[in-house]
């Protein structure tokens, strides 16, 4: 296809050897579908931008490719020197295949509502930066989902460095922090958020805040969990999210106004928090990913 350059493919499996589920993990939460990614779980495909740095950026598209097997193809051609590999070993980030599940599914084989998960669920789409995850998540609180879209869409059509299909990639820190409050109060409409966000951004881009680290799997829990809810405008619920969809921390519960009722729903009859938790308490530092498996089985068919 013209305008498309093939970068490689690797194979569709966990760190442990595990089977992974493209389609399941392409709609595995719904901050993955922000922009500036565009996701198609009947199709099995993941389109999204990616910024080169200097201004530069480059659409990817991941798709299904040899029986197990991702393909990975860039948007245009003459990629700056170097920048396939880097594109192809970003896309491998994004599928979070270095994650090992295979304990995760050892233990869900005995339960009757969750043994569908070890055929390759569970696996959570994640960006390239936990900064970008943390801002995504901000975003989500207290507020419709709509004016989520809003927000996102907004930081990153205004702010990201643009691709050469006219996409733009989620911005850095840096651009974040030079837009200033009229952009989020004005124009991204972030209400009380844009401040926390030019916060958060400030920091990361003037190094007295390093939120990759987090990802190191060294770091206790509780610790990540602690310096999580130092960050200006993350309370339990994103803290519990990002460690979740970002951190690949599955121990804690994601309780919220759409959690809670949708396991009342689906488990027929209601229950406290104290409840739910009690219920998955038995799949230990898996929990959390247990519990959002069993609310988001039907997010996608078969």
């Amino acid at each position: 296809m013209a305008g498309v350059v093939g970068l490689g493919e690797f194979a569709l499996e966990g760190g442990g050897g595990e089977p992974v589920d493209l389609a399941r993990t392409l709609a595995s939460h719904g901050v993955a579908t922000l922009a500036p990614q565009l996701v198609d779980p009947a199709a099995r495909t993941l389109e999204t931008t990616l910024s080169l740095g200097e201004g530069q950026a480059r659409t990817i598209r991941i798709r299904p490719g040899r029986p197990g097997r991702v393909a990975v193809e860039a948007m245009g051609e003459d990629l700056p020197p170097g920048s396939g590999s880097r594109l192809l070993a970003t896309a491998r980030q994004l599928l979070n295949l270095d994650q090992d599940l295979s304990r995760f599914y050892a233990r869900v084989a005995a339960d009757p509502a969750l043994a569908w998960v070890a055929s390759g669920a569970g696996r959570m789409l994640r960006s390239p930066t936990v900064f970008e995850d943390v801002v995504k998540t901000i975003c989500t609180t207290n507020c419709s989902w709509s004016a989520t879209i809003r927000m996102v869409t907004r930081i990153v059509s205004d702010l990201g460095d643009p691709a050469p299909d006219s996409r733009r990639a989620f911005p850095g820190p840096a651009a974040m922090a030079g837009a200033g409050e009229a952009f989020y109060r004005d124009l991204a409409r972030a209400g009380y958020r844009g401040g926390y966000l030019l916060r958060l951004a400030a920091d990361v881009a003037d190094g007295s805040l390093d939120l990759e680290h987090l990802r190191d799997p060294g770091l206790p829990d509780d610790e990540v969990g602690r310096q999580l809810l130092a960050l200006p405008g993350v309370g339990p619920y994103a803290a519990a999210h990002v460690m979740l969809t970002s951190l690949g921390r599955y121990r804690q519960l994601i309780l919220d106004s759409w959690t809670r009722p949708t396991y009342v729903r689906l488990n027929g009859r209601k229950a406290t928090d104290r409840t739910i938790e009690r219920r998955f308490r038995r799949f230990g530092d898996y929990a959390g990913l247990a519990f959002w498996l069993f609310l988001t089985r039907d997010w996608v068919e078969g």
